[in-house]
C-alpha cells in the first residue's frame, strides 16, 4: 500500500491515498479511533464513518477526530460534507463549524438562507 500524506496532529494522524483518507486518535501506540473521508473534489471531502474503540467511548475520541478534520479542512480550505452519523451531529449541534460545512442549511432546525 502506498500512502500518499501522512500528517500527525498531536495524538491523531491522518492518512490519505488516492480519493480515500482516514484520521486515526491513538493512544500510548492504540488505535483508538478513527474517521474516515472519501474526496468529492478537489476542496470538498466527504466524512463516511466514525469509529471508536469500547474502551474509549464516552473519553471525546470521537470529537476530537472532527476537530481535527475541522482544523485541516479550514487549513487547507477543504469543505467537509458529514454524512456519518456522529460527525453529522457534530455539526449540527455546533454553529462555530458552519464555515467548513458543505451543507449546513439542509439539515432540521438550521438557519434558513437570506431573501434576496
Amino acid at each position: 500500500m502506498r500512502v500518499l500524506y501522512i500528517e500527525e496532529m498531536s495524538n491523531v494522524m491522518r492518512t490519505e491515498e488516492g480519493n480515500h483518507g482516514r484520521f486515526k486518535a491513538n493512544d500510548g501506540g492504540h488505535m483508538v479511533g478513527e474517521l474516515t473521508y472519501s474526496r468529492a473534489g478537489d476542496n470538498l471531502v466527504i466524512l463516511n464513518h466514525t469509529a471508536v474503540s469500547p474502551d474509549a467511548r464516552g473519553t471525546g475520541v470521537g470529537r476530537t477526530l472532527v476537530d481535527a478534520a475541522v482544523a485541516w479542512a479550514r487549513e487547507t480550505q477543504t469543505k467537509l460534507m458529514p454524512l456519518c452519523p456522529y460527525a453529522k451531529s457534530v455539526f449540527e449541534k455546533d454553529a462555530s463549524l458552519a464555515d467548513v460545512c458543505a451543507a449546513p442549511r439542509a439539515w432540521p432546525g438550521a438557519t434558513p438562507p437570506p431573501a434576496s
